[in-house]
């Protein structure tokens, strides 16, 4: 039997997800077909025998609908991209493979997030694939270091290594025999560290699990930040006196510099000549990386930035080595180009340098995001507490957390009373009572107390997982706004060439220089910078979405993180999200001759035994007041009406009017102050004492805290805010008056909220929806943006673009001012890319030449160029800056 998930495109209620299942089942080999309306998805069970995947989408397609291979989705490590283009030749070389649907590369992470149907190519393809187009993809891996204990020499090492390396998933695996260290790297999806252990035991040996904190990641980004300086220090070290004795004869007599008379080009020019070969020969080994790159990606027809620096610096260098031959032959109508090979070369490296440092500067969000989790736990095994590594946590176990430490993993308390610090996850600086029964987030702070609670989920499954995973995946996508950057880069280096050839060849056949010619072909190679295009979106979109984070607003996408800030009515689910969700008692009114605390003994006394969210809100209410209950005698309840109970052997009854009047009771002079109640959205409870009415009790489902703030703020942006409620008008328009709700969209039914959000639509608007429940999952995914409260359902959550940790309203304004914000800021970066570009080509092609102006010169090119990408950088660095208006 084989069971397959299945993405429906084309389902709007229902009556549409029956459908599909009706077909599906209807082919003879499908044992279980069902569908989830909110996700879309199929689950199919089938018999390969007699039914393939392809009959079945066959099937769904004749009654209408798409049925689409449920994608698998990996993340990989991209090495030897130097710039957008090769970020582009990477997508380009994994969308020509059957069975890839999507392939985003994130030059600013350098990983591609590839989306793929498994049974048609495998993750070893999509590597092949990319290698053969000159880069190298890994899978992302974890690195561990494992103490191998029993090893007595090398062949105990090897043997070591081969076992561990012979299972599916492990990309490297090092034994150092005298630290008797094993570093392994390996994929957690295909091998587990318990597997890895196992086989290294089986095999005679015992693994030990090494307490490691560097982040590898970051490590590896450090150790090239410090390989692109040191490479640079060499550079330079050459390159300014390499200046100095080439410029110098042309400007010292404007800065009082006179050479030495050995170096002196009128007297010794074979000398000066031979110098300066020997100074531009360190900087171009030092330099070798962009040759021997940019050749390779030229040479397979995909040309990157390399391929152009490549080009310059080697036309300069090839036609300088020609010109020292001919000077050493006493011909001395030469120009040497030595220094301006060398200075490119030492300038590029600079800019990369500073390119590295501010890339690190946008993850630096998820690295705080993974500094969190703690290393360790207490645990409760055999009745003793024992300290384990977090990975061994399992669901179920008892934890011990004392004042002061970080809660390990997500669970529910089961001993003592504390206070947690969620800020780190939520934003939420008040620390947040936890009693027996309450849930706690993994990585949150324990403040005062010492509890013990259940592990709920662990791994992956914990709350800060699933944020680093969606912050991850944010951060990996892309913006509907980066598709002309991604359209234009991958035209760019082939145009830049071209450009470069068509313009020295115009200005040699007009009658100028080879020399002449040469400095236009190597100005304009050299300016074109397809690397600030790259960067524009994707550093914004890190950081935004990061800073999103930081704030408990999570960001699913950058098509998510571009919509917001187009969002023209916002459409609020009524109960849960614009109010509490929990009935509070919000009014006790008395007859004449009656004590408040006896009539809410009376009712909290008949309430108790009732499950009625109402009957809930007053037995809370006479907890908080801390009224004593008294001892019930019969109980019956009226459905639709109320209870009838007895208390002290009288009879009392509670309920609504339609009780009283059919018990004949008199509202009496209440009558008046129970409409004004119905009014305000309040449901008024009448209390009968032996046939006499004694008081009413209003409940009511009250409004958050912000709500009214955060509508008035969404007014202030121009935005329309409309509320949906099952509820009548009469409550519905009470509450929307109490917030100031422009829209009411009372009496819908749950399966009809979807259809409300597609009316809206329809008017040409762009729509968010705002919901916390099951059933707000199909309209969260009608709406152009769906936000989930994060107290609501994991559905809901699943449902939504946008999943906010509080459930403060002031975060949906949270989210759209930072769209706002983070699409104004990559506007910028493509206004100044593009900008750059535009005017920087034509006028290394020598457009100002023709007017009288000056000529542009290469070293002056490679400085603008390396400045274009860190200014693009740092500007997307300002939104790091970026805090909530209120």
């Amino acid at each position: 039997m084989t069971s397959r998930t299945l993405k429906i495109e084309g389902m709007t209620c229902a009556a549409c997800a029956k459908a599909v299942e009706r077909v599906s089942k209807k082919l003879d080999g499908v044992t279980k077909a069902s569908v989830n309306l909110a996700t879309e998805k199929l689950s199919i069970n089938f018999d390969e025998s007699k039914v393939n995947i392809q009959d079945i989408q066959a099937a769904i397609e004749k009654a209408g609908y798409k049925a689409l291979m449920e994608a698998t989705n990996k993340t990989l490590k991209i090495e030897g991209m130097t710039c957008a283009a090769c970020a582009k030749a990477v997508e380009r070389a994994s969308k020509k493979l059957d069975g890839v649907y999507e392939a985003n590369v994130n030059f600013a992470t350098e990983k591609l997030n590839v989306s793929f149907d498994a049974s048609k190519v495998s993750v070893a393809d999509i590597r092949k694939a990319i290698e053969k187009a000159g880069y190298k993809a890994q899978a992302e891996a974890v690195n561990k270091t494992l103490k191998i204990e029993g090893m007595t020499c090398a062949a105990c090492s090897k043997a070591v290594e081969r076992v561990t390396k012979k299972l599916d998933g492990v990309l490297e695996a090092n034994v150092n025999l005298a630290t008797e260290k094993l570093n392994v790297s390996f994929e957690p999806s295909k091998v587990k560290l318990s597997d890895i252990k196992k086989a290294i035991e089986k095999a005679g040996y015992k693994a030990l699990e090494e307490e490691t904190t560097v982040d590898t990641d970051k490590e590896k980004k450090e150790k090239e930040i410090k390989a692109l300086w040191n490479r640079f220090l060499v550079s330079a070290i050459f390159a300014v006196p390499l200046l100095i004795i080439a410029m110098g004869p042309m400007i010292g007599e404007k800065l009082g510099y006179m050479p030495p008379p050995t170096i002196d080009p009128m007297h010794h020019p074979q000398v000066f000549s031979i110098i300066q070969l020997l100074l531009v020969l360190p900087i171009m080994v030092a330099g070798r990386k962009y040759f021997t790159i940019g050749f390779k990606a030229l040479f397979k027809r995909s040309p990157n930035m390399d391929s152009l620096i490549a080009i310059g610096s080697s036309a300069a260098f090839i036609y300088s080595v020609f010109a020292v031959y001919q000077i050493l032959l006493g011909n001395l109508n030469y120009h040497l180009y030595f220094e301006s090979a060398g200075t490119i070369l030492a300038l590029i490296t600079l800019g990369k340098y500073l390119e590295s440092v501010a890339k690190g500067k946008t993850s630096e969000a998820i690295k705080k995001l993974m500094g969190l989790a703690p290393k360790t736990a207490t645990v409760i095994r055999e009745d003793k507490e024992l300290e384990i590594p977090i990975d061994e946590v399992e669901v179920g176990d008892i934890i011990v957390v004392k004042p002061g430490e970080k809660i390990p993993v997500d669970g529910e308390v089961t001993e003592g009373i504390t206070a947690v610090d969620e800020s780190m996850l939520t934003g939420e600086s008040i620390p947040v009572e936890k009693n027996v029964g309450d849930k706690v987030i993994g990585a949150s702070i324990n403040k005062n107390g010492s509890i013990r609670y259940k592990a709920t989920r662990v791994g992956k499954d914990t709350a800060l997982a699933q944020i680093i995973r969606l912050v991850e995946d944010a951060q990996g996508s892309k913006a509907p706004i980066a598709k002309l950057a991604d359209v234009i880069s991958g035209y760019f280096v082939p145009v830049v060439i071209s450009l470069a050839t068509i313009a020295a060849l115009a200005w040699y056949l007009y009658g100028e220089t080879g020399v002449f010619s040469l400095t236009i072909f190597i100005s304009v190679l050299v300016i074109a910078c397809p690397c600030a295009l790259g960067l524009a979106t994707p550093t914004a979109i890190m950081v935004g979405t990061g800073k999103g984070a930081e704030y408990g607003v999570l960001i699913k996408s950058g098509t998510a993180l571009e919509t917001a800030h187009r969002i023209q009515t916002i459409v609020f689910d009524k109960t849960g999200t614009i109010t509490e969700g929990k009935p509070k008692v919000t009014d006790i009114i008395t007859t004449e001759g009656t004590d408040e605390s006896y009539l809410l003994q009376l009712a909290a006394s008949a309430e108790k035994g009732s499950e009625h969210p109402l009957g809930e809100a007053i037995v809370k209410e006479a907890e908080n007041r801390e009224v004593e209950l008294k001892k019930l005698g019969l109980f019956k309840a009226i459905p639709g009406h109320g209870i009838e109970v007895t208390i002290d052997n009288n009879r009392i009854l509670l309920g609504n009017k339609k009780l009283m009047d059919e018990s004949n009771i008199s509202l009496e002079n209440l009558e008046e102050k129970s409409q004004v109640l119905a009014g305000e959205g309040k449901t008024p409870m009448y209390i009968a004492l032996e046939g006499k009415l004694i008081g009413i009790i209003a409940v009511a489902d009250t409004v958050k805290e912000h709500s009214k703030r955060a509508i008035e703020k969404l007014h202030s942006m121009g935005i329309e805010v409309a509320m949906i409620t099952g509820d009548n008008k009469k409550t519905a328009e009470a509450i929307a008056k109490q917030v100031g709700i422009d829209r009411i969209l009372a009496e819908v039914l749950p399966q009809d909220k979807a259809k409300e959000v597609k009316k809206l639509q329809s008017e040409n608007k762009k729509v968010a929806m705002v919901g916390d429940g099951i059933n707000d999952a199909p309209a969260l995914a009608q709406a152009d943006i769906g936000i989930a409260i994060g107290s609501g359902t994991d559905v809901a959550m699943e449902s939504a673009d946008i999943v906010l940790m509080r459930s403060d309203l002031m975060d949906v304004v949270t989210a759209i001012d930072l769209s706002k914000k983070t699409i104004k800021n990559i506007k910028q970066n493509l206004f100044w890319a593009f900008g750059y570009n535009t005017l920087g080509i034509p006028v290394a092609m020598g457009i100002l030449h023709i007017f009288g102006g000056p000529l542009l010169n290469p070293m002056i090119a490679a400085l603008a160029m390396s400045l274009s990408s860190v200014s693009v950088l740092t500007n997307a660095l300002r939104l790091k800056g970026f805090k909530p208006s209120i």
